[in-house]
């Protein structure tokens, strides 16, 4: 990717979408199915965008359950969102996770995303 091109504006591999955003798997999944939300203007940050664009995300993000619970049949599901450098952002365009979650993928799933992706990370 050339230098200052946004890999989130580029909206490759859509599954779905609407007026103000889309759904597309993350690059680098946690998990099969790993899915992201994303709204199609470049904005950073979550408190940055519009609220009908934060609406588009949410109806996305409804719409995307429905197709993992069709395509992979989890048991739970984890939503997150990194906002700036120092809460861990590294693409600097919103995006949000929708991360499947299947029983026993971790030994011990208490404590949600703050435990699970934690032992996740590499």
């Amino acid at each position: 990717m050339a230098a200052g091109v946004c890999e989130l504006c580029d909206a490759g591999g859509i599954i779905l979408k609407n007026k103000f955003a889309y759904v597309r798997p993350e690059h680098r999944p946690l998990v099969a199915g790993h899915l992201i939300v994303v709204p199609f203007r470049h904005v950073a940050g979550y408190f940055e965008m519009t609220l009908e664009e934060k609406h588009a995300v949410v109806e996305l993000l409804d719409q995307a359950r429905i197709f993992l619970d069709q395509e992979y049949r989890p048991d739970g599901y984890n939503i997150g969102v990194n906002i700036g450098a120092d809460a861990g952002q590294t693409r600097m365009h919103v995006h949000i996770h929708l991360i499947p979650r299947f029983r026993g993928d971790v030994e011990n799933p208490s404590g949600g995303i703050r435990a699970v992706l934690a032992k996740r990370k590499s």
